[in-house]
This record gives C-alpha cells, sequence and structure tokens, in this order.
C-alpha cells in the first residue's frame, strides 16, 4: 500500500465520522493537521485527486459547522432551563391544580379531582398509600367534566393517617355500558418550592414534584 492510499484511508475514515468527532475528543486542530500530514507525506506519483481533497476540505467544514451548533444547543438548553426556573417561582405560595394522580397528606387532608368525558353511571374510588397498599375505597357522583373528592386521612375503617405521606387516587368511572369515561386525575396544593434536581425544574406542589406543564389552574 503506497503512502497516499494509507492516509487517505485514515483521512476518509475521519471524514465519514465528521460528525461525531467532537464526542471522541477530535478537535478542529486535529483534523487539519490530518489534512496536512496527507499533503506532506502523499506520494507525487499518485497524489490525492482533487475531488478527493475536496470532499475532505468539506467534511471538516461540516465538522466544524456541527461543533458550533452542539456548542449552541448545549448554550439555549441551560439557558431554557433557567427560564423555566424563572418563570416556576412566580408559581410559589399560590394554590394550584395539576394533572397527576398522587398527593400528599396535609392537615389531616388531600384534595384530587377527576375529569369525565360524560356522566358516569358508577364512579369508584382508590386511595393507596406510597406501597401500593389500598387504604380507602367507595363510590362518588360522576358527572360531566370536572369532579372534586377530598379525602380526609381516614382509612376505611376511620383510623387517622399521619401527616406527610404520599397517597395515590385510582378512579374508576363507566357508563351503564360499562364504558370507561375518565380523561384524567388532578390534586390540587400550595406550591411550596421548585426542584430543579432533573433536567427540567418541577414545582413541589404540598411535597410532590409535578410539571408545570401540567398545571391546570391557579388560584391566590
Amino acid at each position: 500500500m503506497t503512502v497516499s492510499s494509507a492516509t487517505s484511508a485514515a483521512t476518509s475514515s475521519a471524514a465519514s465520522t465528521s460528525a461525531s468527532s467532537a464526542s471522541m475528543g477530535m478537535s478542529s486542530t486535529d483534523f487539519l493537521n490530518l489534512l496536512v500530514s496527507e499533503l506532506q507525506n502523499q506520494d507525487p506519483l499518485n497524489a490525492t485527486s482533487t475531488t478527493d481533497f475536496i470532499n475532505q476540505l468539506t467534511s471538516y467544514a461540516n465538522f466544524t459547522e456541527q461543533q458550533s451548533i452542539n456548542s449552541s444547543m448545549t448554550s439555549l438548553a441551560s439557558s431554557f432551563s433557567s427560564l423555566v426556573t424563572l418563570n416556576s417561582v412566580n408559581y410559589i405560595g399560590h394554590t394550584v391544580e395539576a394533572k397527576t394522580n398522587t398527593a400528599e397528606l396535609t392537615n389531616g387532608s388531600a384534595t384530587f379531582g377527576y375529569s369525565l368525558s360524560s356522566a358516569a353511571s358508577n364512579v369508584s374510588i382508590a386511595i393507596q398509600d406510597s406501597s401500593g397498599n389500598t387504604v380507602w375505597t367507595g363510590s362518588r357522583t360522576g358527572n360531566a367534566g370536572s369532579n372534586t373528592f377530598t379525602w380526609n386521612g381516614q382509612t376505611t375503617n376511620g383510623t387517622q393517617l399521619s401527616n406527610g405521606g404520599q397517597y395515590t387516587i385510582q378512579v374508576t368511572a363507566t357508563d351503564s355500558a360499562g364504558n370507561s369515561l375518565l380523561n384524567y386525575t388532578t390534586m390540587t396544593g400550595t406550591v411550596t418550592g421548585i426542584d430543579a434536581s432533573g433536567s427540567t425544574p418541577s414545582l413541589l406542589v404540598n411535597g410532590v414534584p409535578v410539571s408545570a406543564a401540567n398545571i391546570i389552574g391557579v388560584s391566590s
């Protein structure tokens, strides 16, 4: 194999992986050094063709552009996260309703909601603790649209549970033919802070992380 063939193969390999070179630690200087080395070591009797050289330069341009895009996207993501956090601060202290099925028992109660596509013939509700154990069951009305259910923190047999635990509501709502009418469940609580540990900040509603995108109502 000639020097030109060896260097051409190496350069072609670099060109084909130019889009991912940044993740492997290759810089634009490394890429240029590779091209210069090819020119210095090629066989004068079998030089790299003009077409191949232009293709390599094009790959370098694409590589540099990809690096610039990656840098811009990282900066944009950081700015977006900061903006979301800043906007989320405005919720602190307000009572919100959010699409979720989990709430924390606060001051002896937890307020849930459920939305139905039409009036239901049968609505049954089950409250489960964080271990998945059912602590309360009962039935409620099922009007079309939004419905509210405030659980008093007691088990089915009347035992009062301690504040602070997180509980999940399970709603089964059907019409006379047994078809499900449930759209979604909600919880209502006060925003007490922001959880910024994840990639997207979450609101802490009575201690439960909730995405700002799931907020459907805000009151003072």
